[in-house]
């Protein structure tokens, strides 16, 4: 086999495994992952995915498929790199040594603490590795598990909505509805594509919210997120957020660095942070904002129920900068979504 034609081989073992991988669990601790194991002639020989947390990894399940001895000389074709780890199943490197692996192609490097190293393991033992195969793809497809596996916490997104003049609520703390239906049923859907959904206690005692994805009738969409309450205040026993359809995640605050990567042990990968002005200022001072979406409404309130609280910001040049990534049209509202900004390493035109 010539090199063209072998990296076109691995190529479209690659895509193939990506499409596996897209069959497992979105959610959860583990990554979706797929494998294919080609002959010395590129034929396909056995493929498999991972199911979720417990069941046989991507490249045992496709090892599994075949008879003794038959992988012998072959290419496992991987969407992550094997991992290198015991947890609930044995490493995935040491699996494919023992079957006689020849060569392993893969997209991306394992991120993680424990598992990384695979890739290592296999030259050591002696099989050719080939890693970068289709890595932009599959870095796109694992964005939100790779990001939690990297950063140790989950992506942060802080929502509110507020008038014009950046006010939550009126003087007498009403803020229902400061934006319309449009951008009500957008937050619901943003909410259904989230890990979990956060909010302070002062929001669960004041407002009472379930804390739920539902749509234009109410009704519960599909997928929900898991709540998750930050602060030391119980919660009362009628709370809206405990009849949840998943069991409500209470953590103390006092730590958000630490209350994420328990989070993230916990498998969640991202979080919708809707909380009152307490919360969201907590989130930016701590410098652990990854989104921004801001709804505007085509409204002045005026008072002192701002979106954001004292961010420690004495002076212009302390100001915490942010670039536009969207804005987007919601009935009479504006969706504004907004990242900070990194001088270092963002050299955009900043508004």
């Amino acid at each position: 086999m010539t090199t063209a034609t072998r990296a076109a081989t691995d190529a479209a073992a690659m895509r193939r495994a990506l499409g596996l991988a897209e069959r497992g669990p979105a959610k959860g601790v583990n990554p979706r992952v797929g494998c294919v194991i080609l002959s010395p002639d590129g034929d396909v020989l056995a493929e498999g995915w991972h199911r979720g947390a417990g069941t046989a990894h991507a490249e045992v399940d496709a090892l599994a498929k075949l008879e003794p001895g038959a992988a012998r000389g072959a290419t496992a074709v991987v969407t992550l790199e094997p991992c290198n780890h015991t947890g609930r199943t044995g490493p995935c490197a040491a699996a494919l040594v023992d079957a006689g692996i020849a060569r392993v192609v893969y997209a991306v490097d394992d991120p993680g603490r424990h598992s990384a190293g695979g890739a290592r393991t296999l030259r050591d033992a002696g099989v050719e590795v080939e890693p970068g195969v289709l890595a932009d793809e599959v870095e796109a497809f694992l964005e939100d598990w790779l990001f939690a596996a990297r950063e140790r916490r989950p992506r942060v997104t802080v929502k509110w909505a507020s008038s014009l003049d950046g006010r939550v609520a009126a003087a007498d703390g009403t803020s229902r509805w400061i934006t319309g239906e449009h951008a009500r049923a957008d937050v619901h859907r943003r909410r259904a594509t989230a890990d979990a959904i956060a909010v302070g206690t002062g929001t669960v005692l004041a407002d009472d919210p379930a804390l739920t994805a539902r749509d234009a009738d109410g009704a519960l969409l599909d997928d929900q997120p898991v709540p998750v309450v930050f602060g030391r205040r119980p919660l009362p026993p009628d709370a809206a957020v405990l009849r949840h359809p998943h069991e409500a995640v209470t953590l103390p605050g006092a730590d958000l660095a630490a209350d994420l990567e328990e989070l993230q042990r916990r498998g969640i990968r991202s979080l919708f942070v809707e909380g009152g002005p307490t919360l969201a200022t907590a989130f930016l001072a701590a410098g652990i904002v990854d989104d921004l979406l801001v709804y505007l409404a085509p409204a002045l309130v005026g008072g002192p129920r701002t979106a954001v609280g004292d961010l420690g910001v004495a002076t212009i040049a302390d100001t915490l900068r942010l670039h536009f990534t969207e804005v987007v049209r919601l009935g009479d509202d504006l969706l504004v979504v907004a990242r900070p900004s990194h001088p270092e390493t963002d050299t955009r035109e900043r508004v």
